[in-house]
C-alpha cells in the first residue's frame, strides 16, 4: 500500500488533533498489519481464459523503469504527458421525471455481521442508484465492436453490447460504471490482456447504455501510462460524464467527484489495491488512486465537507476467481463502514460475483464480477448490477434502506450484456440460452447471499419455465 496521506480536516483544538491523529495511526496500523500477516493475496489475471498471472504488488525492476507485466513478464513502462485541469462537478440524469428501477418481494433476513438501519416511517424524496460489474474488453470482443461499427460507420460501437441494460441503468437516478482499463491515446495502441489500452468508442457505449460516469481506478490504470490516463479521461469529458479514481492534475485528484441526483449531492471515491507493478510516477504520485484506509477516510470527509449527502467508495480489491472475499478485504470494510463520512462500499476485479453484507449497518457490495468481458469460464460470464434507494435521514443525510440486484449474463455469441429475468421473458431467446440463465441467475443469488440472507434485498424472479 502506499503511504498514509495526511489528513485534510480541519484541527478544532491541539487535544482533538492530537487524538485524531492517533485514532488514524491506529486504524493504518491495524489495516496494515492484517494485510502484513495475510500476505499477498492481491491477484491479476485478466486473460481471457482466466488468471494467468502473479501476485499483484511492487514488482517493478529497480533503476531500469520497468515494471512486471501481468502475465510475469517485462513490461516496458508506458510514457506520460503533460496534464490538464480537471472540470470539478458532473450532474446526472437525477432529477428528471424516470422512475427507478421497480423491485419485487425477494430474500430477506437479518444479516450476519451487524445490522441495516431499522425502518422508519416512509421518508420523502428517495433517490436510486445503480452499479455495475467491470467493463474489461480484450481483443475478441474489440473485434465483435469493430464489426458492429462497420454497420454504422464507426471504427467501433459497442452501444449494442450494453443496450440490454439501458432500461435498468438508464432507469436510476445515477448509474456509475467501472472501467477497468485506459482509453488507448491513439488507434495504434488498442490492445488487450495483459497491457490493455480500450478504444475511445467504449465510453461512447457506456454513454449510450445511460450512465452517468464511471470509477477509474484499477491495476490496469497505468497501463497507458500518464497519456492513457489524460485519453481516458478527456473521453469521458467530451461525452459528459463523471469519473473518479485517476487524475490529469494534483487539483484534480484533490478534488471529490460529486453528482447532483435530484439535488442531492452524491460523492463517489475510487481506489485499487495497486497498479501490475507499475508505479506511480515521481512527478505525478496523484495520477490513481491506491487503497490507503487513512487516504480514503480523508477523502471521504473532504467529500463530506463539499457538501456531500450520500458517499460512495468503490474498490477494486479481492482476489481474482474467489467468490468469498478475502482476509484484506475483511480487514478493511469494518473499518470503512465504521466512519460517518462512508454510506457504501462497491467491490470490483474478482471477475466473479462476491456476497452482499451489511457492516456497520452500511450495505457493502464485495465484488459486481464482470459486465462487459471475454472471459469464458462460466462463472466470469456472470455479472451483478445493483439498484440502491436511499432515503434522507436527521441531518438531511442519505442512507442505503433497500437493494435490487438484477443478475446478469455476457453471451459470448451475441456479445450482448443479458439481465437475466428480462430477457427470460422475451419469447424469442433460444432455448439453450435460457438454461444458461437460468444456471447463471442460480448462481449470482446463492453468492450474493453466501453469508446470509440480505436484509432489504430483492430480485425480480423468473418466469416459470
Amino acid at each position: 500500500m502506499a503511504e498514509p496521506y495526511a489528513s485534510r480536516r480541519r484541527p478544532r483544538g491541539r487535544h482533538r488533533r492530537h487524538d485524531r491523529v492517533r485514532r488514524r495511526r491506529l486504524v493504518g496500523f491495524l489495516v496494515l498489519a492484517a494485510v502484513a500477516v495475510c500476505g499477498a493475496a492481491w491477484i491479476d489475471g485478466d486473460g481471457e481464459d482466466g488468471p494467468r498471472g502473479v501476485a499483484a504488488g511492487d514488482t517493478s525492476v529497480p533503476g531500469t523503469g520497468v515494471g512486471r507485466s501481468a502475465n510475469g513478464g517485462i513490461a516496458e513502462a508506458p510514457p506520460g504527458v503533460a496534464s490538464r485541469e480537471p472540470a470539478t462537478a458532473t450532474p446526472s440524469k437525477a432529477g428528471s421525471t424516470r422512475p427507478g428501477a421497480g423491485t419485487v418481494p425477494g430474500p430477506t433476513g437479518r444479516p450476519p455481521s451487524s445490522t441495516a438501519p431499522a425502518p422508519t416511517a416512509p421518508l420523502a424524496d428517495p433517490i436510486t442508484l445503480a452499479f455495475a460489474g467491470d467493463l474489461l474488453p480484450h481483443m475478441p470482443l474489440n473485434r465483435a465492436a469493430a464489426t458492429f461499427g462497420r454497420a454504422v460507420g464507426r471504427p467501433y460501437d459497442y452501444a449494442p453490447m450494453l443496450a440490454p441494460l439501458q432500461p435498468i441503468v438508464g432507469g436510476a437516478d445515477l448509474a456509475l460504471c467501472h472501467l477497468e482499463v485506459p482509453i488507448a491515446p491513439s488507434p495504434d495502441r488498442v490492445r488487450g490482456y495483459p497491457v490493455f489500452g480500450a478504444p475511445p468508442e467504449l465510453v461512447a457505449g457506456v454513454a449510450s447504455a445511460g450512465y452517468d460516469g464511471c470509477s477509474t481506478a484499477s491495476n490496469h490504470t497505468l497501463d497507458q501510462g500518464l497519456d492513457g490516463i489524460k485519453a481516458t479521461l478527456d473521453t469521458f469529458d467530451v461525452a459528459h460524464l463523471g469519473h473518479t479514481g485517476s487524475a490529469r492534475s494534483a487539483q484534480e485528484a484533490a478534488t471529490p467527484r460529486i453528482y447532483s441526483v435530484k439535488g442531492v449531492k452524491v460523492a463517489s471515491l475510487s481506489y485499487a489495491y495497486g497498479f501490475n507493478g507499475y508505479r506511480l510516477p515521481a512527478g505525478a504520485p496523484w495520477a490513481a488512486n491506491q487503497i490507503d484506509p487513512n487516504r480514503i477516510l480523508a477523502d471521504a470527509h473532504a467529500a463530506r465537507a463539499a457538501g456531500a449527502r450520500l458517499v460512495v467508495v468503490s474498490l477494486h480489491w479481492g482476489t481474482e476467481n474467489l467468490h468469498a472475499p478475502n482476509a484484506e478485504q475483511r480487514a478493511l470494510a469494518p473499518v470503512l463502514t465504521a466512519s460517518p463520512d462512508i454510506d457504501v462500499l462497491i467491490g470490483h476485479h474478482a471477475h466473479v460475483v462476491q456476497p452482499i453484507e451489511w457492516i456497520n449497518g452500511k450495505p457493502v457490495v464485495f465484488g459486481l464480477g464482470n459486465q462487459l468481458s471475454n472471459q469464458t469460464r462460466t462463472e466470469q460470464r456472470d455479472g451483478l448490477t445493483v439498484v440502491l434507494t436511499a432515503q434522507p435521514g436527521d441531518g438531511g443525510r442519505y442512507h442505503v434502506t433497500g437493494l435490487k440486484a438484477v443478475p446478469t449474463y455476457m453471451d459470448g455469441l451475441g456479445w450482448r450484456v443479458l439481465p437475466i429475468p428480462q430477457t427470460l421473458a422475451a419469447p424469442a431467446t433460444a432455448p439453450a440460452l435460457r438454461a444458461a440463465l437460468r444456471a447463471s441467475y442460480d448462481r449470482t443469488m446463492a453468492t450474493v447471499q453466501a453469508s446470509g440472507p440480505v436484509l432489504g434485498l430483492t430480485a425480480d424472479p423468473l418466469p416459470p419455465g
